[in-house]
This record gives structure tokens, C-alpha cells and sequence, in this order.
């Protein structure tokens, strides 16, 4: 048995008795308490009702993958070779490369988990990973071309986070380059995205990770500015599989729209979007100070500095707003 199966029943948060739980799980009694116990020390609340039964006192929004399958299109489901919800992961890019080392198939693969012991965000930056709280996404995504095709490539992956947040009934989503999405003034969600292996005929490999802060409420460490859906939008009742298949949607087509116009076909919509546009910047090296002006059609964005544009490329430094 496993601590979701059991979660799930509990889930409605009436009581329940060990007996029932027993008869609905094929286990024994004993098996449930020791469940119930796991639980309660991977941090959920669990009242022990003497002589009636256990009911769960936390919100649980478990993810689903047969759930969230249910809410794609039949087109973008036969696009999908594998949809995998894991409990616990390292990180679920690392998981995608590990997959595709199994599977060299053109197909898409999708890896969800539920917590991530070692996540990372640009740059090495360890991405906060609560148990049962964000939704952790990646897609292993094909591409055919040299590598200069996909520039750009992090920037439409934010957008289509954006609108699926949209859809969701999240304002005011703005973008910042290279791969941040936010709201007002505070980071919501990040993209990762990693080359892998060669170029093979033509063929290129991309693992995109996407973390969306959801019904967080604490996170310890976080020198930036940052907010989740909960923190934002309190009084929505945020559904972690919903969002799973609306952002997996959105960046399902907008990567087949990017594999035939580039960028290109992106740049008004993200300019649109842009939290820098305007605005005093510095890069993070201190070297280049001015005006922020957007990006080009290669994804580099653009600072006004004494007249002249210069142009910053995603991979090599960051910008800031000047304080």
C-alpha cells in the first residue's frame, strides 16, 4: 500500500475507521497505522479519533496522472508517449534524461512529482520543492534542426505559462527574461531548460523544466521577491491537476507553433508581457547599465545605454532592475 492510496481515501475529510481503511486498501489494520504514521512525518495532519477512526485535517490536492490525462484533448494525448506523477524525485529534468536514455523515440514525454529533493533553477539555484504543495513539470520536447533554431525557446515557454495562468484566472502575468514568470512584483513560476545528448541527424533533445508555486505558503532561504497562486489568488480553490494539464497544453502547442516560425511568431505577445520593458537596468556583473527595450527575434533582450542598443544573451548574464 501506499501513502496515496491511503491519502486519497482520506481525502474528503470525514472519518474514517482503520477498518474500513483496511478493507478498502487489502491490508491490514496494522499496515494502515503504519501508513498513518508515514503521513503524519511527511507532514500531514492526521486526528486519531479513539474508537471511531482517522481524519485527515490537511487540504490534500494530490496529483494525478490518469486525472490530468483526462483533461487533454485526444489530439494532444496521441502526442504524448508517457505521462509519469512521481511521489519523490531528485528532479524531474533529471528524470526525463534518464527516460529518453531508455527511449529515443520522437515522441513528447511528461514527468510530474509530487517533491523534489534536489531541484534547480537557473544557474544552479536550488529551486524550493515542498511536498504536495507546487506543481513540478518537465517535458522531454524534439526539435528538428541545427541548435540555432532554438533560440528563443525558454522565452515561448514562459509565455505559454502565462497563458495558461490566464486561463486559470491569474492577472497581471508578466515575463521576466530569460525564464521567469511573474505577478506584480514577485516571482511565480521558472522555466529550466537543458540541451541533451548531440545534435543526431538533424534531431535535438530538449528537456524543459517548469515549477509553479501553487499553494505555498513559507519558503525559507529566498532572498527574491515570491508569491504562489494560494498567496495571490486566496480565495480559489487551486487544483494542482487542472493546472498540470492547462500549462502541459499550452506548452505542447506553443512548441509546435515555435518548431515552424522561430521565435519569430512569439516576440509581439512576450513584448507585451515584459517587466523590464522601460525600466532601469543593470546586468548582475555590473558591467552594462540602461533602459530596457525588449528582445530581438533571437530571444536577446535589448538596453538602450548612451544612445546605442547592446544586446544580452540568455546563458551568459542576467539583468536587474535598478533600485
Amino acid at each position: 500500500m501506499k501513502s496515496r492510496a491511503l491519502l486519497n481515501l482520506l481525502a474528503d475529510g470525514q472519518i474514517h475507521s482503520g477498518e474500513s481503511l483496511a478493507a478498502s486498501l487489502g491490508v491490514s489494520r496494522t499496515a494502515v497505522w503504519k501508513q498513518i504514521k508515514r503521513a503524519v512525518d511527511e507532514g500531514y495532519s492526521i486526528e486519531t479519533i479513539r474508537g471511531r477512526g482517522y481524519r485527515l485535517m490537511t487540504m490534500v490536492d494530490l496529483l494525478d496522472a490518469e486525472a490530468i490525462m483526462a483533461r487533454l484533448s485526444t489530439q494532444l494525448r496521441s502526442t504524448i508517449t508517457s505521462l509519469k506523477v512521481h511521489d519523490e524525485l531528485d528532479s524531474t529534468n533529471a528524470e526525463i534524461i534518464r527516460q529518453r536514455a531508455q527511449n529515443r523515440s520522437s515522441e513528447t514525454l511528461i514527468c510530474l512529482a509530487d517533491h523534489q529533493t534536489a531541484g534547480r533553477g537557473r544557474r544552479g539555484r536550488q529551486w524550493q520543492s515542498p511536498r504536495g504543495e507546487n506543481l513540478y513539470l518537465s517535458f522531454g520536447l524534439i526539435f528538428r534542426g541545427g541548435f540555432a533554431m532554438l533560440d528563443g525557446l525558454s522565452l515561448v515557454l514562459g509565455l505559454a505559462v502565462a497563458q495558461a495562468l490566464e486561463k486559470q484566472g491569474v492577472n497581471d502575468v508578466g515575463l521576466k527574461w530569460p525564464n521567469d514568470i511573474f505577478v506584480r512584483d514577485s516571482k511565480l513560476a521558472g522555466i529550466l531548460v537543458e540541451l541533451q545528448g548531440e545534435l543526431e541527424e538533424g534531431v535535438i533533445h530538449v528537456v524543459a523544466g517548469i515549477g509553479v508555486n501553487v499553494h505555498m505558503s513559507r519558503a525559507e532561504g529566498l532572498e527574491q521577491a515570491w508569491t504562489s497562486l494560494a498567496r495571490s489568488m486566496p480565495d480559489r480553490a487551486w487544483q494542482r491537476n487542472q493546472l498540470a494539464a492547462d500549462v502541459i497544453a499550452s506548452v505542447l502547442q506553443a512548441s509546435e507553433q515555435f518548431a515552424v516560425t522561430g521565435f519569430e511568431g512569439f516576440r509581439s505577445r512576450w513584448q507585451s508581457r515584459d517587466i523590464f520593458n522601460g525600466q532601469p537596468l543593470t546586468t548582475v556583473d555590473g558591467m552594462l547599465s540602461g533602459t530596457g527595450c525588449g528582445v530581438d527575434y533571437q530571444g536577446n533582450y535589448l538596453i538602450a545605454v548612451d544612445g546605442e542598443i547592446e544586446k544580452v544573451r540568455a546563458g551568459e548574464i542576467s539583468l536587474r532592475t535598478r533600485s
